[in-house]
Formats: structure tokens, sequence, C-alpha cells
């Protein structure tokens, strides 16, 4: 799986990575009717080419360039990143659960006060 967005997101949506993705991989977008009920951003694993683009466009650096990479406490958002896909309902459901249980668990690492 290629880049993942985690906690520092949350709360947070700036879009500046959508801004600058090539291949428009980063969902929900402004565009999307998902944006406003979304917690965060995050990054379909089959659209990304791994550019790297999002990674210095990220003003909260909540942007990991591999699973692999990301802090322990993160796994649920890696997870969430996975299953994530604009437009289809269900799978935008179980990511947002898996947000909210990342919340649960962890309250004092979302910055965006959520």
């Amino acid at each position: 799986m290629p880049y993942v967005i985690t906690a520092p997101c949350i709360g947070t949506k700036d879009t500046a990575c959508v801004d600058v993705c090539p291949v428009d991989c980063i969902h929900p977008r402004k565009d999307e009717p998902e944006f406003a009920s979304s917690q965060m951003l995050f990054i379909h694993p089959g659209e990304c080419i791994d550019c790297g683009a999002c990674l210095p466009a990220c003003p909260v650096d909540a942007i990991y360039e591999a699973p692999d990479a990301c802090p322990a406490d993160q796994r649920l958002l890696v997870e969430a990143n996975a299953v994530y896909r604009s437009g289809d309902a269900e799978a935008v459901a179980q990511a947002d659960a898996l947000v909210a249980e990342h919340i649960a668990a962890h309250p004092g690492l979302v910055k965006g006060g959520v």
C-alpha cells in the first residue's frame, strides 16, 4: 500500500495535498458529497502512484510514505485509508467508523479538536 494519511488530518482536512496530486487519489475532495461529513482525507491505495507530491504539501505532516512508516498508534487510520472508496457508501461508513474508533482510543492525538 502506498502513502497514507493519519491523525493530524482529523478535523483539519487541509486540501493542499489534493491540489498537488497528479492522479486525484486523495478523497474526499471538496466537490465530493462525503467531504462535509468526513473527519479526514484518505489516499486511495489503488489510485496512488507513489509520486510523493502530497508529502511536502501537507501542512500538518499527516502523510506517511508507507504503512510501515506510520507510528503504531495510527494503524486504524492506515486501515481506514485502505478501505475508503469515494462514492461507495459502505466503504465510506467503514472508514469513518475506523476514524471514530481511533479518536476514541487516542483522544490526545487529535489536533483538530474533533
